[in-house]
């Protein structure tokens, strides 16, 4: 296959692509990424030398530039994103000018191209919080704050092009991603490596929100089946199964790196923050998909990795993201 990968100098977009070239031979991959803060080229720079990789710098709302990338695709594949919930309470625009006039721009190529498959990857924020149970596709969307209403934007307005246009689209919604190369303003790189520089652990209110954690490498397992087996105008969860409230990861990651909990920095909630997330994901499953790495063992890898890469991430802690940090946060 001829793959269209947009965002995929990400956290889950590098991850995917280093996924299709090991597992699939016969694959090629284009890259189309606007390098962000989040997006990295160093994130590939393993697979730059390969004859079936080919790196486009450009922005997913340039529709000219997406249907010259998307030529010749048997498939586009969906990464980017502003994905940031903190980021999106002070700077919503820009969530809702990629999350949603972005995947109307990679629609209208796809219809024009004739792309026999668009695979858009979403969130399990557009579910809004759950008291009880799991959410499931069919489930209303309650987005609570501006990344999940830009998601479900995105969202619905790619399955209504399935509708209207017959455009094949295709919907994953993962739960909390974590692993190697992601960025360190989300919750487990962030606590890992100030944990790692003796620095504090901002916790927000009284840490009892609870998330369902996914590897990122069984993410990338989950969006290439459905990418070959899911069916158009379908929607399918992807839940890592393991439910665990901030407050017992927090104390997990300072184990991790042998450091007191001490360190644990309690700060003020942020608004619109979702209690709990749960996914059912029987549908992905169906289509034989389930998650293989034990939560304990992948989170031990992935404080490993960090641990072994600090000139990947020290870089990324300076200058504007500590100007960031600091905003959020305050200083420390």
């Amino acid at each position: 296959m001829k793959l269209l990968v947009t965002g995929g100098c990400g956290f889950i977009g590098s991850n995917f692509i280093r996924h299709l070239l090991a597992a699939h031979p016969d694959d090629s991959v284009v890259n189309l990424d606007k390098l962000t803060y989040a997006g990295n080229p160093a994130n590939l720079a393993d697979v730059a030398g390969d004859p079936r990789y080919r790196f486009v710098h450009g922005d997913i709302c340039d529709a000219s530039l997406v249907r010259d990338a998307a030529k010749d695709a048997d498939a586009v594949i969906n990464f980017a994103a502003e994905s940031h919930v903190d980021r999106s309470l002070m700077e919503p625009d820009a969530f809702l000018k990629t999350d949603v006039f972005g995947v109307f721009t990679l629609l209208e190529a796809v219809r024009e191209l004739k792309i026999p498959r668009l695979l858009h990857v979403s969130t399990d924020e557009v579910y809004g919080s759950v008291e009880r149970g799991s959410s499931r596709e069919s489930d209303p969307l309650r987005p609570s704050n501006p990344y999940s209403a830009s998601k479900a934007g995105g969202d619905l307005l790619a399955l209504a092009y399935w509708q209207t246009h017959r455009v094949p689209v295709v919907i994953t919604r993962s739960s909390n991603n974590f692993g190697p190369y992601q960025y360190p303003e989300k919750m487990i790189p962030l606590f890992v490596t100030n944990a790692l520089e003796d620095q504090p652990l901002p916790l927000y209110g009284d840490g009892k929100n609870v998330r369902d954690w996914l590897y990122v490498l069984d993410n990338c397992t989950a969006i290439d089946l459905v990418l070959r087996k899911g069916g158009d105008g379908e929607v399918y969860n992807v839940g890592g199964g393991h439910e665990v409230e901030n407050v017992v990861l927090t104390r997990q990651i300072l184990r991790l790196t042998g450091r007191p909990e001490t360190l644990i920095r309690p700060v003020k909630d942020r608004p619109g923050h979702d209690r709990r997330y749960s996914l059912d994901s029987k549908k992905v499953q169906q289509l034989g998909w389930k998650p293989r790495h034990p939560f304990g063992a992948a989170l031990e890898a992935t404080v490993a990795w960090y641990r072994g890469h600090e000139a990947w991430w020290r870089p990324l802690k300076s200058g504007e993201f500590r100007a960031y940090y600091e905003k959020q946060y305050g200083r420390r």
